[in-house]
């Protein structure tokens, strides 16, 4: 999978006519893309089209036309484009109430590092948080990290065959998992790979 690049991007004006289209399907895909464990906890697997979309979006709001606000950019979003040999995901700790959200963040230390998928007929593999930065302290973790998850070719060849991958969590304070990914969903997930 190749990086987002600067000669790539659409011009702000071009943007501007393009928007309604991309919008649309970014979120469509985004809806695809995401798997909820529970109620509280969601996973984004992103792609590079959902990257992209995210850096015209910055670029249009922000007014960014010169080449180091929108190399910022590209700095900032393209680590979350798959490789072709990983799955990228934003995932999210929500609660509605902030007392709740609070209690629950400390109570969920760590539980970045417990989200893992299963390809059927290989072994589990756990999830790579927060490449860029610590985003969790001893005390509470955050509501946002930003994960990799590295498939073997094993693992890779198992998917377009069309095996079928389970996604969970197995932090304590949270067991949870989706054993059976809807078909949509991971025919999406399948294209991420090289």
């Amino acid at each position: 999978m190749g990086k987002i690049t600067r000669d790539s991007l659409l011009s702000l004006e071009a943007y501007h006519k393009a928007r309604p289209e991309m919008r649309a399907r970014a979120i469509a895909e985004r809806k695809l893309r995401t798997v909820h464990l529970g109620d509280h906890l969601t996973l984004i697997f992103e792609n590079e089209f959902l990257m992209r979309y995210q850096i015209q979006e910055m670029l249009r709001v922000e007014k960014t036309f010169e080449d180091e606000g929108i190399q910022d950019e590209l700095d900032a979003y393209n680590p979350m484009v798959p490789s072709g040999s990983d799955f990228k995901v934003t995932m999210m700790i929500e609660y509605p109430n902030e007392a709740d959200r609070r209690v629950a963040l400390a109570k969920l230390v760590g539980v970045e590092d417990q989200i893992f998928i299963e390809v059927e007929g290989q072994p589990r593999v756990y999830a790579i948080a927060d490449e860029d930065l610590e985003r969790a302290t001893t005390e509470k973790t955050s509501a946002v990290h930003f994960l990799r998850i590295p498939l073997t070719p094993a693992m890779k060849v198992a998917l377009k065959a069309g095996a079928q991958m389970m996604v969970g969590c197995d932090h304590k304070g949270y067991p949870m998992h989706v054993e059976t990914l809807p078909h949509e969903t991971l025919a999406s997930l399948v294209t991420d790979l090289d």
